[in-house]
């Protein structure tokens, strides 16, 4: 099989943790990172006080590229200074979040700048043992990891007195069983421990407090802890500076669907518009066709008409808060205005529809994705999750009816804010927003005035409990 064609960087892109990426003649072992100053960053943190790495990961504002975009200092400043108990650092690699593709990359391409990331993480929160939980569906990818992992131990960088430094870290690779609900932090711990993956009430097991074997534990995307190692090498004050205030450093984003050039591309939190991006960077809709929707960060998030006009306050010249009406297309990339327009920029996966599109089956095709991965331990989204997929199969059938939209509204507002964990947003945000943003599509398709016969088989699902 030939080898993937290559990707020339746009030349608006700002590559840091993508600096390797798509190189020609750059290969994953540590021979090709050493000569490209691999492990110089780690050399330079082990010199540092840890106390002092965690205080530039704060200066530097990062914040989580996972998809909560939560700051990481604050998160890492939770564990309390002198803990006794064993601290652990889990690497969340279970990329599973549907229109997202930017983690995967980093592990096939540039493992050891994940590994870099890691043990100088590692070595800042005082752990000796961590994960790497990679999801099911990326063998090779774990392979990669673990071939990395035995190079780095191989050469003082892993195990025992790391560059005779006294301190002592081994990394595991666990891979999951393929389970969405698996990208959520504790659910991720109970797999890793042997249990089914049910998430963790919260409070009281938030787990820097009650993680890992009930322990502190600190769990962090790919991509947040490949930024830790360029913090240390400029420092945290100058991180800040790419971006903009409180969305600092660059943040992958993969786009897909119907642009000219979907793919990957590494820019500065903020510095481009979404129309930008696509229209710029992806070339636009593709010929005779016209932007129709967009999901801004991976199918959970709320989705955006392409025609939609927002209201949001911003500082004006004077540093007074001012009101300003903008376009969809006018939303820069960074986690605070995609919030105030009423979605989030969550895991970077930006998900494009042109006017082919029909949002009912565009829905349909998400009900189904989350009424198969609810874990099923919370009531509202186990039964919820499946109600929805159920209307909307029967709206495609030609049996919808006039409360259909009604219903659809009614179910997701009785998911969201009423679970565990945040699947229960993550499976009623969309169904919340299409119905919403496209109510005459979905009219269109409930106009019978009573609900027809239940077919056989959805008798039978209801009856045994379908999936679950």
């Amino acid at each position: 099989m030939p080898a993937p064609a290559r990707r020339i960087p746009h030349p608006r892109e700002k590559r840091m943790v993508f600096a390797h990426i798509d190189r020609e003649g750059y290969t994953p072992d540590i021979a090709c990172y050493l000569s490209n100053g691999g492990y110089e960053d780690l050399k330079k943190a082990v010199t540092m006080a840890p106390a002092d790495i965690v205080n530039e990961v704060k200066a530097s504002a990062l914040r989580g590229r996972g998809g909560a975009g939560f700051p990481c200092g604050v998160k890492w400043g939770f564990i309390r200074p002198g803990e006794t108990k064993p601290i652990y650092l889990i690497c969340n690699a279970d990329e599973s979040e549907p229109g997202t593709f930017k983690d995967r990359y980093i592990i096939h391409q540039d493992p050891h700048q994940l590994i870099e990331g890691m043990i100088i993480s590692a070595f800042a929160l005082n752990v000796h043992l961590a994960y790497l939980y990679i999801r099911g569906e990326f063998p090779q990818g774990a392979k990669i990891l673990e071939k990395a992992i035995a190079e780095a131990k191989a050469n003082g960088f892993l195990g025992k007195n790391i560059l005779g430094t006294g301190f002592d870290l081994e990394i595991y690779v666990h891979r999951g069983a393929g389970a969405y609900i698996c990208g959520e932090e504790t659910g991720l711990i109970e797999s890793l421990e042997g249990k089914r993956a049910y998430p963790r009430i919260k409070p009281p097991y938030f787990p820097a407090v009650l993680g890992l074997y009930q322990c502190p534990t600190i769990v962090n995307n790919v991509e947040t802890l490949c930024h830790v190692k360029h913090i240390v090498r400029m420092g945290g004050a100058e991180f800040a500076k790419i971006g903009t205030p409180n969305n600092t450093g660059t943040r992958i984003v993969g786009v897909s669907g119907d642009v000219q050039r979907p793919g990957y591309f590494e820019i500065e939190v903020g510095s481009m518009t979404l129309g930008e991006l696509l229209n710029d960077l992806c070339g636009g809709p593709k010929p005779g066709r016209k932007f129709k929707a967009i999901i801004p960060g991976g199918s959970s998030a709320k989705v955006f008409r392409a025609d939609e006009r927002f209201k949001i306050k911003v500082k004006g010249q004077d540093g007074a808060m001012v009101e300003k009406e903008i376009g969809v297309m006018d939303i820069p990339m960074d986690f605070d205005t995609m919030a105030a327009c009423g979605s989030m920029a969550g895991s970077g996966g930006v998900i494009v529809m042109d006017d082919t599109r029909d949002m009912v089956e565009t829905l349909n095709n998400l009900n189904q994705f989350y009424a198969h991965e609810s874990c099923g331990q919370c009531t509202p989204c186990r039964e919820g999750s499946l109600w929805m997929r159920k209307i909307t199969d029967r709206m495609l059938a030609d049996g919808g009816v006039e409360s259909d939209p009604a219903t659809l509204a009614s179910v997701s507002n009785n998911i969201a804010g009423k679970t565990i964990c945040a699947f229960g947003e993550a499976c009623s945000w969309p169904t919340m927003s299409f119905v919403a943003k496209f109510p005459e599509e979905f009219a269109a398709r409930a106009t019978k005035p009573i609900p027809p016969p239940t077919p056989p088989e959805f008798l039978s699902e209801t009856l045994t409990g379908g999936s679950h």
